[in-house]
């Protein structure tokens, strides 16, 4: 009995742990979208400036600048606002086809749930990467090619994930009750499946944003993905790669650092919030 007390104790500490670390890590992730997106506002922050080239980092230019004098601190969070555009919609759209492909194969099953199981062993049997730049040539790159290159390739993990918690409400007793009630499949989908698997979708959907900006900075910079002429993190990491043999180490440090902090904190969210809905899932 005391040793079940200690335990639940124990437990109720690191669940207020986790609240409280999500809601910081929440917070600051806030305040950097926030800033990031206020910050590129102002194109002539991040403008040419031939008389300030090949800075280094200082308090006037926290992260340096480029050859062409442009201040790469600026020049950074608006490509990290691009970035995160391309990344949210691109996420949005992957999640909302793993929703509906993963419910429609555990409702319906049979040669449905067979035809969307082909898919993502389909989808999954690619490399990812280079599917994923497939995509985005036969799109005619771009940020619409980016899109939908990301949005394609990142929906499977999540739809087997949506399929096996539906399998598990739908041989539920309300589910049941509702199916002998004579309600259609759809309306149990809808009224019943859908709203229970949400809190799932939306720790999916947070948990695929980092992955989604990722492989878009990672085939822009392969040169398959936004043009040059947009500010983006692939376009910069891109371009520092001409300039590190002359010591300009800057260029790709910072922008990279600061990708990689992103991620960070948008995976940290997704995984605090996936503990606190899913409890069981600490202990795998």
């Amino acid at each position: 009995m005391a040793e079940a007390k200690f335990q639940k104790v124990e437990t109720g500490g690191m669940n207020r742990r986790r609240k409280v670390l999500l809601i910081i890590a929440a917070g600051v992730l806030a305040l950097a979208v926030i800033s990031i997106w206020g910050a590129c506002m102002d194109p002539a922050k991040y403008a040419p400036n031939y008389e300030a080239r090949r800075l280094m980092p200082s308090l006037s230019h926290l992260f340096g600048t480029d050859h062409q004098g442009r201040d790469m601190f600026f020049r950074t969070i608006c490509g990290l606002s691009t970035s995160i555009q391309i990344g949210l919609l691109s996420a949005v759209i992957s999640s909302l086809v793993a929703l509906f492909l993963g419910s429609l194969s555990a409702v319906f099953g049979g040669r449905v749930d067979t035809a969307v199981g082909f898919m993502v062993d389909l989808c999954m049997g690619v490399p990812h990467l280079i599917l994923l730049m497939l995509i985005s040539i036969a799109m005619g790159g771009g940020a619409a090619g980016v899109i939908t290159g990301v949005a394609v390739t990142h929906w499977p993990n999540l739809t087997r994930v949506i399929r096996a918690e539906v399998l598990q409400v739908r041989s539920a007793q309300y589910v049941q009750i509702a199916r002998k009630l004579g309600m259609s499949k759809w309306h149990i989908a809808a009224k019943h499946i859908v709203p229970h698997v949400f809190p799932q979708y939306l720790v999916g959907l947070i948990l695929l944003f980092p992955h989604a900006i990722l492989h878009e900075a990672a085939i822009t910079f392969l040169g398959y993905g936004l043009p040059l002429d947009t500010p983006a993190v692939g376009v910069i990491l891109a371009e520092s790669m001409k300039h590190l043999a002359t010591g300009m180490w800057w260029l790709a440090f910072f922008p990279g650092i600061a990708l990689l902090l992103v991620t960070q904190l948008f995976d940290i969210v997704g995984d605090y919030l996936k503990i606190l809905i899913d409890p069981h899932s600490a202990r795998q």
